[in-house]
């Protein structure tokens, strides 16, 4: 079979959603520093494999089943939380799902004891440290492997969009960062984040990976690490480039975004045509503005060379994948996304409620504390 007739073949576009929780004391709010070993054994005899452990002791990661359906995806991924907010709250623990804490010093806390971890910490030394940080990551089904190449190539000009929706990490160390997602700043930091290159096929890729590997630099591409990539366990496209949504129904409306634009790339493939491609250098400047000012701000329309309000680029967005939304049965969950320029996101809630308590005479330790008690409650209720 020829590239071109394997690119008019449907991808499945399921999904599956990752998503890494901050684990805090729900008495004081700090973040843990030790995890108990028997409540990791109590997670996993409850969640089984849809739980592991991240870098540090106070992460903890869940992950979908494969999903049909973006309401599946939903139901799943509550479930999700509820289990592991069931499992830790007898250790008086809480999850709360925001991309940074808003007080913890990353030098007081503790990596995982696996081997996989203790070689990132000696690899990766200071840097590594500092990865107190939490993202979604959402996978798509695309089977062929030069279509996955072909829509990653395009899809990049979104996540910035996707970004600024999902912006949760505005406090680091106790103190307003003045960005929506710090944790961008502190992912950076790593090697081989960041925008993908463009690839002509899957083979050019694997060739590009293989000498990294052979230079024993990686042992496979799953330490490649970039906004988005050809996933290495499964034949899906992976979005990782958000930060991890406090409430279910944004990170839901974000993946229903995601799939739709795929959707989109595919069709009009189909169609022989094809979403325009800009350079990095484009895109990086509003991956930066969306990692600045959220949707608060402006990014630029490469098309008329011009900084537009964000909101405007939104729309055109839903215009652009309606017809897809329709055909994945996710009009709703789009939509949502108009809920979320009104009334914020996390970056936005987090400022809000630490500026209330210090307004009302609290201390900035009690107004964190506030900040805290908002993300428990909002992650396992918010709407």
């Amino acid at each position: 079979m020829s590239i071109a007739s394997e690119i008019l073949t449907k991808p499945s576009l399921s999904l599956g959603i990752e998503e890494e929780y901050l684990i805090v004391d729900r008495e004081t709010g700090n973040l843990i520093r030790e995890a108990s070993p028997q409540m990791l054994i109590d997670a996993r005899k409850v969640l089984g494999e849809k739980v592991s452990q991240e870098f540090f002791q106070s992460q903890i990661e869940v992950g979908t089943a494969v999903c049909q359906t973006i309401q599946q995806a939903r139901e799943e991924l509550k479930q999700l939380r509820g289990m592991v907010s069931d499992v830790i709250k007898p250790y008086g623990l809480a999850i709360i799902a925001s991309s940074s804490h808003p007080k913890a010093s990353y030098i007081t806390q503790m990596h995982t004891p696996r081997q996989r971890y203790e070689t990132l910490a000696e690899n990766m030394q200071k840097i590594a440290q500092r990865m107190v940080i939490c993202g979604m990551h959402v996978h798509a089904g695309v089977e062929d492997n030069n279509l996955r190449i072909d829509l990653m190539n395009q899809a990049s000009y979104v996540l910035p969009h996707l970004l600024a929706l999902s912006s949760s990490s505005p406090f680091w160390e106790g103190r307003d960062t003045g960005l929506m997602s710090y944790r961008i700043a502190v992912w950076n930091e790593f090697p081989r984040t960041g925008l993908p290159e463009h690839f002509e096929s899957y083979a050019e890729l694997e060739r590009h990976v293989s000498i990294l590997v052979h230079a024993g630099v990686v042992e496979d591409s799953t330490k490649i690490w970039w906004d988005i990539r050809p996933s290495h366990h499964f034949p899906t496209l992976e979005m990782r480039i958000t930060d991890v949504c406090t409430r279910i129904d944004d990170a839901i409306c974000i993946t229903a975004l995601y799939q739709c634009w795929l959707h989109m790339l595919w069709r009009l493939r189909r169609e022989n045509q094809r979403w325009r491609s800009y350079a990095n250098m484009l895109l990086y400047e509003n991956r930066w503005l969306a990692q600045r000012y959220g949707i608060d701000g402006q990014l630029i329309d490469f098309g008329k060379g011009e900084m537009v309000p964000y909101s405007d680029l939104t729309e055109e967005l839903l215009t652009h994948i309606m017809p897809d939304a329709e055909i994945l049965g996710c009009i709703e969950e789009v939509e949502h996304t108009r809920t979320i320029l009104k009334r914020g996101t996390s970056a936005h809630w987090q400022r809000e409620a630490y500026q209330d308590a210090i307004n009302n005479g609290a201390s900035s330790d009690d107004a964190i504390k506030a900040v805290v008690d908002m993300l428990i409650e909002e992650t396992m209720n918010g709407v």
